[in-house]
């Protein structure tokens, strides 16, 4: 069960959020909290929000309706610990460095809603999550690709500059050559447009460059053999 202590912090947390004016909370706010439903990103952030509101948005985040029937439920379903003789526990090495889990490419779109219809119908990824209202920022998934969008009022790379200079935007890569060539096969299906159809290359790899509605250039690669 989740500590008390630590729901209270995330309830100042999203307190805090919202005075700053931190624009990914609303969407959350919106999402739990019924009042604000049909409120804009802009609305919410300008109505009137107290730490009474985002204890309630934590506790319907742990389905609860409210706080004090959350406070309630842990207090009934925390386990009682009983005293017992000390005995040596084993120890854990704390990590000797960092490990990075996972990178989560930041893409530049003029229309996040085209281009999450893009990725999904033509490219086979899934909408993880979408914020704003209208949605601003983005994130699509396929398998352990993450990629996120962001949207903006024009393109920021000059699009003879890109394709000149084949400046890629992701690199994204498969295990085989027979899985390049069937996500190739997949995309030509679907119609999607090629910077660079499948191709191999003298260091030893066989790839392919899709261009997205808004000209980024994604590079998808796998072993040539």
């Amino acid at each position: 069960m989740p500590n008390l202590e630590n729901l209270k912090k995330q309830a100042k947390l999203i307190l805090r959020w919202h005075r700053e004016r931190h624009y990914p909370v609303a969407a959350q706010i919106r999402s739990h909290l019924p009042r604000f439903l049909n409120m804009t990103d802009s609305e919410i952030l300008a109505a009137s929000f107290k730490l009474s509101d985002a204890q309630e948005m934590v506790a319907r985040q742990q389905g609860f309706d409210r706080w004090q029937a959350l406070k309630t439920g842990l207090s009934t379903t925390s386990p009682k610990v009983k005293s017992a003789p000390c005995k040596s526990l084993p120890h854990k090495s704390l990590p000797s460095k960092a490990t990075i889990a996972g990178a989560e490419p930041q893409l530049f779109v003029t229309d996040i809603k085209r281009s999450c219809e893009f990725f999904g119908e033509k490219l086979g990824f899934s909408l993880v999550f979408s914020y704003g209202k209208p949605p601003y920022y983005a994130q699509v998934r396929r398998d352990a690709a993450r990629l996120n969008l962001r949207c903006v009022e024009r393109s920021i790379i000059e699009s003879t500059v890109r394709d000149r200079e084949e400046l890629l935007s992701v690199s994204m890569t498969v295990a085989s050559a027979e899985e390049i060539k069937l996500l190739f096969l997949e995309f030509q299906s679907a119609g999607v447009a090629f910077h660079q159809t499948l191709k191999k290359q003298p260091w030893g790899a066989r790839n392919f460059v899709v261009k997205d509605p808004d000209g980024n250039l994604l590079l998808f690669a796998g072993p040539a053999n």
